[in-house]
């Protein structure tokens, strides 16, 4: 807009200011208004937690510290468990799960476990110095009583007394064995011969005992060589070497005590010593004559 002024120019006019505009207050999002409650209660029970935690922490670490000092256990394996538990104790607190925070350190356990090792080692040789000290049988004997089968004390008392039992492998025939494959493997009549009760399981039988060093599974044969043709002459057998194909190769081995599985059957199975099988007797005979002629 103008105007004229007293000479009769015309002078523009300042324009009237626009309105600004009223603009409310934008409101809080409403999941954050609704979410204020949780917090607060979340904040609220973290610190009660917080709280019980430390006082539990802290009455549980004196009376652990003050029982594992009592007992004698290293310094640095009682810290270092003390620290584990207080950090499973902070990880409850917060509400997590222990199971899904990290494992915590087996240092402690280490030195613990590596102590007592050393303990009983330097005991053991203690107990080996000591004159008074009498030990009449493995420690290992009342263990093994505990991981054998009734079946399996059978056999052991058969290999006792009637020596070594022979054992077939039988194999396809290939010139100069070179190729030849194994198709069967350890078979022998040792279950029938014992009277076993379980028949089928003489291979589970068999690798038990080995397991544990009572049995040796040789490949010497057995003396007399026609106790092979009882095995050759079972079914299984026949059917081994049928599927072995022409000309399929037996293989004799044994299977016998080790000296440690004769210990063990003298010691814990009730066999009649007059019924040493001749292998234990012939051995015995040598071992006297090479002492005659050692005297002379």
């Amino acid at each position: 807009m103008s105007e004229q002024d007293g000479t009769g120019a015309e002078r523009a006019t300042p324009s009237p200011a626009l309105p600004v505009p009223f603009t409310p207050p934008v409101p809080p999002a409403i999941g954050v208004l609704k979410a204020v409650p949780g917090l607060a209660r979340v904040a609220t029970v973290s610190a009660w937690n917080a709280l019980s935690w430390s006082v539990q922490a802290t009455r549980s670490s004196a009376n652990y510290i003050a029982k594992r000092a009592v007992e004698g256990e290293p310094p640095a394996a009682i810290v270092q468990e003390a620290a584990n538990d207080l950090r499973n104790y902070a990880v409850r607190a917060l509400g997590l799960d222990v199971s899904s925070a990290p494992a915590p350190a087996e240092r402690a356990r280490t030195v613990e476990s590596t102590n007592e090792l050393m303990r009983r080692g330097e005991e053991l040789l203690r107990r080996s110095n000591d004159v008074h000290v009498s030990e009449d049988t493995h420690p290992a004997f009342a263990r093994i009583l505990t991981e054998i089968t009734p079946d399996e004390a059978r056999i052991l008392r058969v290999l006792y007394l009637d020596g070594p039992q022979p054992s077939l492998d039988v194999r396809t025939f290939r010139p100069l064995g070179i190729g030849s494959e194994l198709v069967a493997a350890g078979l022998n009549m040792i279950a029938e011969h014992a009277g076993c009760r379980y028949v089928d399981r003489i291979d589970p039988y068999l690798t038990n005992l080995a397991r544990l060093g009572l049995i040796d599974f040789s490949k010497e044969m057995v003396e007399n060589p026609q106790r092979y043709q009882v095995i050759e002459a079972q079914p299984k057998t026949a059917e081994a070497i049928k599927r072995a194909g022409r000309s399929a190769k037996l293989v004799q081995r044994s299977v016998r005590l080790t000296s440690f599985g004769v210990e063990f059957v003298r010691i814990c199975l009730p066999v009649q010593t007059r019924h040493l099988p001749e292998r234990v007797a012939r051995a015995a005979a040598e071992i006297a004559a090479e002492a005659d002629r050692k005297q002379q």
